[in-house]
């Protein structure tokens, strides 16, 4: 064959005697257009952003080939109902937390945070690099999606309460809003926890149907307004050390992906995770400092709480993977990598960190 023809029949170009490789994707790209369930309302523009974020991303990486057009909380179907939206098919892909599914299987909440876990980096490292996300997906699999990290908030606070909680006891009958495995720790130690999605929850806070909630941080409740109804803000959230928010793909649809088209999502969602925290680590403290301005009473749980709720997990921990091999293998992971990371912690990021909050306080 001679050199000229070779070159027209591999799609390149001769300039000037050079040859010149069209991008792959400009080339043989498919137009493929998505739609994309959020669990999340527009008004929390930081955690809904994320999946903007995710599909902007994608958008500019295929040149505009492939579209993902994001539909907030209700718009589709419900926020708690966007995992299963995707599962059959009415959607594409969703952007939501795998804890709140865990009425379908409690191995979900891994996938977002548990109590007693791990904080965004270490989160992070276990996800991208300690093998998370493959474990993860291996149980994915059995509700037909794929799993990517696409957010994170970073270490949330632990609710607002009606009233001071001083002891173990100041829980016992308490109704509190609460997601995920926490649920189960604190109605060990007696909480009545309910879930409620969170446009719903400053109702029913303000008409006292339920007593306390717990939904993300500064930034997002002060924009839901539960200062008003609810004068204590406790942390830490010691259920949510460093949540992932998590984008989900119909598996089918997953495979279906031209291989380009699967690494700029994974890119994308990559991304995404990175900015989300980026933005609530801007945007938290000067809202905490409003929220204390206008009265929000901040208080550290007791001391007493915190070991009784450590405790509570551990038994849960251990009562769900007595009877659910799915969920034992995968907690087990995590732990394990929670104690390596905190070894090193307490060596370096602790020590320094408490230094600086020290001299901070000093002025």
């Amino acid at each position: 064959m001679k050199r000229r023809q070779f070159l027209a029949s591999s799609g390149l170009a001769v300039a000037g005697g050079a040859a010149l490789a069209a991008p792959a994707i400009a080339q043989s790209a498919p137009e493929i257009k998505w739609r994309l369930a959020s669990s999340f309302p527009k008004s929390l523009d930081t955690i809904y952003a994320g999946a903007e974020v995710l599909a902007k991303q994608v958008a500019e990486l295929t040149d505009n080939k492939f579209q993902i057009q994001v539909f907030a909380a209700g718009e589709i179907v419900p926020g708690l109902q966007a995992l299963d939206a995707t599962q059959n098919g009415t959607v594409e892909m969703c952007h939501t937390c795998s804890y709140y599914y865990v009425g379908k299987d409690p191995t979900f909440a891994i996938g977002t945070a548990v109590p007693f876990g791990l904080n965004a980096r270490m989160q992070n490292s276990w996800l991208f690099e300690g093998g998370g996300n493959e474990l993860l997906n291996e149980f994915y699999k059995k509700y037909n999606v794929f799993g990517m990290p696409a957010g994170n908030t970073g270490t949330q606070m632990g609710g607002w309460f009606r009233k001071e909680v001083k002891t173990v006891a100041d829980l016992s009958g308490l109704k509190m809003r609460i997601a995920g495995l926490a649920g189960q720790v604190l109605q060990k130690l007696g909480v009545v926890p309910q879930q409620i999605a969170g446009g719903d929850i400053y109702p029913a806070l303000e008409k006292g149907t339920i007593d306390a909630a717990e939904w993300v941080g500064p930034y997002d409740d002060e924009k839901l307004g539960f200062n008003k109804v609810a004068p204590y803000y406790y942390y830490p959230g010691w259920w949510e050390g460093g949540p992932t928010i998590h984008a989900m793909v119909n598996l089918d649809k997953w495979n279906e992906l031209p291989k380009p088209y699967q690494a700029a999502l994974i890119n994308a969602a990559a991304y995404a995770n990175t900015i989300m925290l980026a933005r609530y680590d801007k945007l938290n403290p000067p809202a905490i400092k409003r929220l204390v301005g206008a009265g929000t009473q901040l208080k550290p749980y007791p001391q007493d709480v915190m070991e009784a709720a450590l405790k509570a997990t551990n038994e849960l921990y251990a009562e769900i993977s007595a009877k659910n091999p799915d969920f034992k293998k995968v907690i087990d992971a995590m732990i394990a990598y929670r104690n390596e990371e905190y070894l090193w912690w307490q060596v370096a990021e602790y020590t320094y960190d408490n230094f600086m909050i020290r001299a901070r306080a000093r002025g």
